[in-house]
């Protein structure tokens, strides 16, 4: 006997597309790894951290450093007062925190909501806690909040909201009315909300990153985890964290103890001195993200892709629907990323894989937190290929 929800779970798209891109030698715009983004000087301070140790286990909740520095942080950038001893856990990578967060907080046949196009690890993780996700869609181009269709969803059994903001795989940010109508629902059904803002420091443009969190009428229903990896562009590293109310993170670190225990101490050292850097190098973040960000959707939009230039995160959407071809069937995202891969040598993600049942069959998503030889070398294949696309074919048999 197997798990009926990961014994059915198909492998994740990010690593099939990954290996696909590996077999066929393509530059991987797909899964959301950055490159040459990781700051010098945190690199120093876990080579220096593990070699003063110490090297067993640190406290469950976290070491006090990283925990402090977690709280000022949210002070410094986005006014968020928070009690460094009583709502502040850390966790081996944001995916942790919400699996904590689902096991400490659900029961069975509770219902979650989520948005889609919604990361895919949302629901396993909750359903294997024993509750349903209800999927509830934003619409392209704006994405803007279904406050209708939210309302709908919302039903007896309902027992948390899942706000994702910056949100993957669109960038969507939700803006201060939408999280408010949130907030009133929340209020209004005895809700709690999980708020994944791991690129909370991602946000581009002069634009501004909101959290449920700093409501002070809803703030003791805010659950909100944070992402090193995403912040220093060390996702290997896993080193997540969680702020919430006391009453709220009390059973989440229960259910944290029996998954990973802690994380490595050198590391979170580490993330404690790089949360404390000075704001100039959060902003040089957002300003060499912007620029590649900028790069990548010029570059595709002259080859025939419809971009949206991505407000937050690591990515980009972009439309294959009107790619200039010469009688070619493109067919659905999943074919097209499948077929670029191995013809242009360049991989990308379906949006469809963030959908339950369907949708975004003409989007993909590119990942635009790599080199700027690695993108210049990624839109050069693309042209290439592009090229090939549009060129009248040969009716003769070969």
């Amino acid at each position: 006997m197997v798990s009926s929800v990961f014994g059915s779970c198909d492998q994740s798209i990010f690593e099939s597309m990954s290996l696909l891109a590996a077999k066929h030698k393509a530059i991987n715009l797909g899964q959301g790894f950055p490159e040459g983004l990781e700051p010098p000087e945190l690199i120093a301070a876990a080579t220096d951290a593990l070699r003063k140790g110490p090297h067993q286990y640190p406290p469950m909740m976290g070491v006090a450093s990283l925990r402090q520095a977690v709280a000022e942080n949210a002070q410094r950038f986005f006014g968020l007062a928070v009690d460094w001893e009583k709502e502040v856990l850390v966790t081996s990578g944001a995916t942790e925190a919400l699996c904590d967060a689902f096991l400490g907080l659900l029961n069975p046949c509770d219902e979650v909501i989520v948005f889609e196009p919604v990361y895919d690890s949302y629901g396993p993780i909750i359903r294997r806690a024993g509750a349903i996700p209800v999927p509830v869609r934003l619409e392209p181009p704006h994405w803007d909040l279904p406050r209708e269709k939210l309302q709908e969803a919302i039903g007896p059994r309902t027992r948390a909201i899942v706000v994702n903001t910056p949100m993957n795989p669109i960038g969507k940010i939700f803006d201060a009315d939408e999280l408010r109508f949130i907030a009133d629902c929340l209020l209004r059904h005895d809700l709690v909300a999980v708020a994944d803002e791991v690129y909370e420091h991602l946000v581009f443009d002069g634009r501004r990153h909101l959290s449920l969190f700093g409501l002070p009428d809803v703030r003791d229903r805010v659950v909100r985890i944070g992402s090193a990896g995403k912040s220093f562009s060390v996702t290997g590293w896993k080193v997540g964290y969680i702020i919430a109310d006391a009453r709220l993170l009390t059973p989440i670190a229960r259910a944290h103890q029996f998954v990973t225990f802690t994380t490595p101490p050198a590391l979170q050292t580490a993330v404690a001195f790089g949360l404390r850097l000075p704001a100039a190098y959060f902003a040089g973040l957002k300003a060499a993200l912007e620029e590649r960000r900028d790069f990548l959707a010029s570059g595709l939009e002259a080859i025939g892709f419809e971009v949206q230039r991505a407000p937050a995160t690591y990515f980009a959407m972009a439309s294959f629907a009107r790619l200039e071809t010469a009688g070619d069937d493109l067919a659905d995202d999943l074919s097209f990323c499948r077929r670029m891969t191995a013809e242009a040598g360049v991989t990308a993600i379906p949006l469809s894989a963030f959908y339950s049942q369907g949708g975004g069959s003409q989007f993909i998503r590119f990942c635009f937190a790599k080199t700027p030889a690695t993108l210049a070398e990624a839109v050069s294949r693309l042209k290439d290929w592009g090229a090939l696309l549009a060129a009248p074919r040969d009716p003769r048999p070969p």
